[in-house]
């Protein structure tokens, strides 16, 4: 929700100099003041708020997981966003940062990582009840 108040008031500021240049016929440095706060609310935006929003007023982020891998688990470490995910692959899991702006990501690799996935463990489960079964014989 406040993501989009955020972008409701830049968008307000915008048209609100446009309009104010308009008036006093200064069409041009209208546009140009308007394409100024929408580029500097967007940089202000991708840079720094919204990682902030997110974390501390249910802002709107979407992050995708990367082909053929599963999504382990998320955690903060300050404003920066860490997402685990598992390659069965290259049996690897990998932690990915997300930081404001994507600029210094930091990448952890972890070789040999065998998670106990939900498929694996139902298939566990399952070989574990037919060998306590007691077997019926004739």
């Amino acid at each position: 929700m406040i993501t989009y108040l955020y972008w409701l008031l830049i968008i307000g500021i915008a048209l609100t100099l446009l309009y104010f240049l308009g008036r006093a016929d200064k069409w041009r440095a209208g546009f140009i003041g308007t394409g100024l706060v929408l580029f500097i609310g967007w940089i202000a935006y991708f840079f720094h708020f919204q990682q902030v929003f997110v974390k501390h007023y249910g802002g709107v982020m979407s992050i995708k997981v990367p082909e053929g891998q599963y999504h382990i688990a998320a955690t903060w470490k300050e404003d920066h966003l860490w997402i685990e995910n598992y390659d069965p692959e290259t049996n690897t899991c990998h932690f990915n940062e997300y930081s404001k702006g994507n600029l210094l990501q930091g990448k952890v690799t972890i070789k040999n990582c065998n998670p106990l996935l939900p498929i694996q463990s139902q298939n566990a489960d399952k070989s574990r009840t037919d060998l306590s079964a007691p077997s019926k014989s004739p």
